[in-house]
């Protein structure tokens, strides 16, 4: 599903240059639950950006789908996002002047789908997330966990194969977190590819693979029982 081959990546200021990146070789296989640790600075969220095709890399090979992700341009990049990746943030990014449903539903105005077809499949979306009463709510009249569960069903509707999550449990207390780790176990076992960058220990155990990242390098990898 995912194979990168040697990925390097640098930031350049007037003044410097910094490698993030120092040659990333990773495979992951279509319906893995995997995690990515790592300290502040060791290249985890770069690393997710340029998995979900929000930051290009310098050199290597990144291999989706069995499709090489090279020189592509912003609409190229926008059609692979839309047709392969949901993505799920920290931040929830909801848009507070649109209900819960109008956020979910989002994905598939893009994508020209039919506004009452899209409303009608938001609204189930919502259900498998336990939101459908919420529908009609403005994030603001939400909790966390509920933002998060939101942002969990915007990232289900278009039948993602892989759903990448940067922090999704880093604003939440320990049980919501617990609870969002479930529904994303729950997908997970539907056959959609998980990946999601955490520093928390127990988060990355509810995984089943967990990629150390260090200075830019994978440090090791760790199977989860």
């Amino acid at each position: 599903m995912i194979s990168l081959q040697n990925i390097r990546k640098s930031y350049h200021t007037d003044y410097n240059s910094l490698e993030v990146l120092k040659g990333i070789d990773l495979t992951i296989n279509q319906g893995e639950f995997v995690s990515i640790m790592g300290s502040s600075g060791s290249g985890k969220s770069t690393l997710l950006n340029i998995l979900g095709l929000l930051d290009e890399y310098d050199s290597g090979e990144y291999l989706l789908n069995d499709t090489p992700m090279i020189n592509l341009s912003q609409k190229q990049a926008a059609m692979y996002r839309n047709q392969l990746l949901g993505f799920v943030f920290q931040s929830f990014n909801l848009l507070n002047f649109k209900s819960a449903m109008e956020n979910v539903a989002l994905p598939l105005y893009y994508q020209k789908v039919d506004r009452k077809k899209r409303q009608a499949l938001a609204v189930d979306y919502l259900e498998r997330v336990g939101l459908k009463e919420w529908a009609h709510h403005l994030p603001t009249q939400l909790s966390g966990g509920q933002q998060q569960r939101v942002a969990i069903a915007r990232s289900l509707i278009t039948n993602p194969k892989v759903i990448l999550a940067d922090e999704p449990t880093g604003a939440l207390d320990s049980k919501t977190s617990h609870d969002v780790m479930e529904i994303f176990k729950q997908v997970n076992k539907e056959g959609i590819t998980m990946i999601i960058v955490t520093h928390e220990e127990d988060i990355a155990r509810m995984t089943n693979r967990i990629i150390h990242l260090k200075d830019g390098l994978i440090e090791r990898e760790e199977l989860v029982s």
